[in-house]
């Protein structure tokens, strides 16, 4: 016991030496980025915004700005570039060239500029001094116009329902960094009407539209938006930063162990949870507010190291920047990623669980579908399955209008049906269990993580009353275009653009995929490429890389005469092994 609880103290001394790489280890980044931004200049003198955001790592240009105003006046041990007149011109050329092209009117029709403002509003109050009267006038202009377009769009919905898309026409994290920037600008520039109105929103954000699991919802309540979490929790953050209101603390601490809790240990948040986003990269946004508490700082530590000066977006520059800027020092506490064994599940039936390599996320979330909206998915996956060497192997993430790619579907009186009708989650250290129930039957999925080398998931199909016309039970699988897929019965084959269609005496009992091997069921079907739903498009995702495998098995229910529920019907059991 000595011996553990000195481990244990180790650990917690090495970790809070760690929280001192921070905000440090931010500042090379910011060189990096501001260096890659002044050889564009250099190379191309008379560049504009349309051609700087040509590609996609540059779009939100005008989030550059604030990393040289940051090297330039922020003055701590780890910033080599503070003073360095170098910083202050290349943030100046920045500035200027926003104040030209808004003046040129092509600023704002650029998609969420506001976005933008709020970091030029940033850089304009730490270099305010250093401006000019010239300048500071011309950039305050520019500011003051682009933040008045808000005001209205804010005003008007105040008194909403709910903060939620389907009242307010919006997603809520534009409406909060809305608040967030009205709030700062009217500090900024005593503009006593807009703080107020920025105010009054997100207090009620922090004090009534937080859930009590740390997420604010886009759809509705019933679940989260993990990815969009980040910018509204950074809108708060911002607030907290601008008025020191304390009320707001619980509410960003709540959301800071949201996000500890729901990020993969390759920092990736976790996908199945989600109603907008199958896929989210590591996320620069809000570290600063994280930074508030102990476990926070780690968090951001840990964030920040999946970082690399060498593919560094101008969005996640902008954002580091200003993580840099608001950073809170101190001592830092583990994290869940840093723990050998972890669980958490929310009061709505969503939870995960760490052991070892493994890492399993379940979600029996129930949320009504957004028909006509098609930034919303169908919340219709339940189940990932992630291993520190192979990544994401299973993946939950939703779709929309692809019951093909849904946990469960079943073809009733002639209707297709593939999301949830109940549900319950059972977590314990002795086994996790989700039950999702549909119209003609119910499954309870018991996960069993066996050892570092392997997990199984074992579905039990209970059928009720008449049988469905067909229905199956389908897994996406985390497959990549250009490896190899390999199965029992001796076929090869290198996955392309190329369909494939794969019967169960073609896949044998098991098939390989990179490190990882998957027992199946006798019955099991592969397909291969499907393209997921991509929101903002509203249609498949056209990029191979986005592509998934099905991995379907057909249910076998059969009617009994006098028995209106069948129990275990069905046994469906898959076993993913990685040596």
């Amino acid at each position: 016991m000595k011996v553990l609880q000195l481990l244990a103290l180790l650990m917690m001394m090495s970790l809070s030496a760690e929280a001192a790489s921070l905000p440090g280890d931010y500042f090379p980044l910011l060189e990096a980025g501001a260096d890659k931004v002044k050889k564009e200049f250099d190379s191309r003198p008379d560049v504009d915004l349309k051609a700087l955001e040509r590609d996609s790592d540059w779009k939100h240009f005008p989030y550059a700005i604030l990393a040289p105003a940051v090297l330039y006046a922020k003055n701590h041990s780890g910033n080599r570039k503070y003073h360095d007149r170098s910083m202050l011109e290349l943030a100046l050329k920045i500035g200027d060239l926003l104040a030209s092209e808004n003046e040129k009117g092509l600023y704002e029709p650029r998609l969420d500029s506001d976005w933008d403002t709020g970091l030029w509003l940033e850089a304009y109050r730490i270099l305010k001094s250093d401006l000019g009267a010239e300048r500071e006038q011309r950039w305050r202009k520019a500011i003051l116009e682009n933040v008045s377009l808000v005001v209205k769009n804010a005003s008007e919905r105040v008194d909403f329902p709910w903060y939620h898309s389907p009242f307010i026409g919006t997603s809520p994290n534009h409406y909060a960094l809305w608040s967030a920037l009205l709030t700062m600008a009217g500090r900024t520039f005593g503009n006593a009407e807009w703080e107020s109105l920025g105010t009054r929103v997100m207090r009620r954000y922090a004090l009534t539209e937080q859930t009590t699991d740390g997420y604010w919802g886009e759809h509705n309540r019933s679940g989260p938006t993990t990815g969009y979490n980040h910018l509204t929790f950074t809108a708060l953050a911002i607030y907290a930063e601008v008025t020191q209101d304390p009320d707001v603390m619980p509410a960003l601490r709540r959301a800071t162990e949201f996000h500890q809790n729901f990020t993969y240990p390759n920092g990736i948040p976790v996908e199945v949870i989600n109603d907008r986003n199958r896929h989210w990269d590591v996320d620069a946004w809000g570290h600063f507010g994280f930074s508030n508490f102990p476990e926070g700082r780690r968090f951001a530590e840990f964030l920040t190291g999946f970082f690399t000066r060498e593919k560094l977006s101008m969005s996640s520059l902008g954002r580091l920047a200003q993580d840099a800027l608001y950073y809170h020092e101190g001592p830092s506490q583990p994290i869940p990623q840093d723990r050998e064994r972890y669980s958490h599940q929310m009061s709505i039936p969503a939870g995960i669980r760490k052991n070892g390599p493994w890492t399993v996320c379940l979600s029996g979330i129930i949320s009504t579908q957004a028909v006509n909206n098609q930034f919303y998915l169908d919340r219709q996956g339940n189940v990932s399955v992630f291993h520190e060497k192979a990544g994401l192997i299973i993946t939950g993430a939703n779709s929309k209008r692809q019951p093909e790619l849904a946990t469960f579907s079943e073809i009733f009186s002639g209707l297709t049906f593939h999301l949830p009708v109940s549900s319950r989650l059972q977590m314990s250290d002795a086994g996790d269990r989700l039950s999702l129930a549909y119209n003609t039957f119910f499954s309870d999925l018991f996960v069993s993580l066996k050892s570092d080398e392997e997990m199984n998931l074992r579905f039990a199909v209970t059928g009720k009353g008449r049988p469905p016309d067909s229905a199956r039970l389908a897994l996406q699988l985390c497959l990549k275009a250009g490896a190899t897929l390999e199965t029992a019965s001796g076929r090869r084959i290198t996955l392309g653009q190329e369909r494939v269609e794969l019967q169960s005496n073609e896949l044998g009992a098991w098939i390989r995929h990179g490190v990882w091997t998957m027992k199946l069921p006798s019955s099991a079907q592969l397909v291969w490429p499907i393209y997921p739903h991509n929101p903002y498009t509203n249609g498949p995702e056209t990029q191979l890389q986005y592509a998934v495998g099905a991995l379907s098995v057909p249910l076998e229910l059969k009617s009994r005469p006098d028995v209106y529920v069948r129990p275990n019907e069905q046994e469906i059991s898959f076993t993913v092994s990685v040596p």
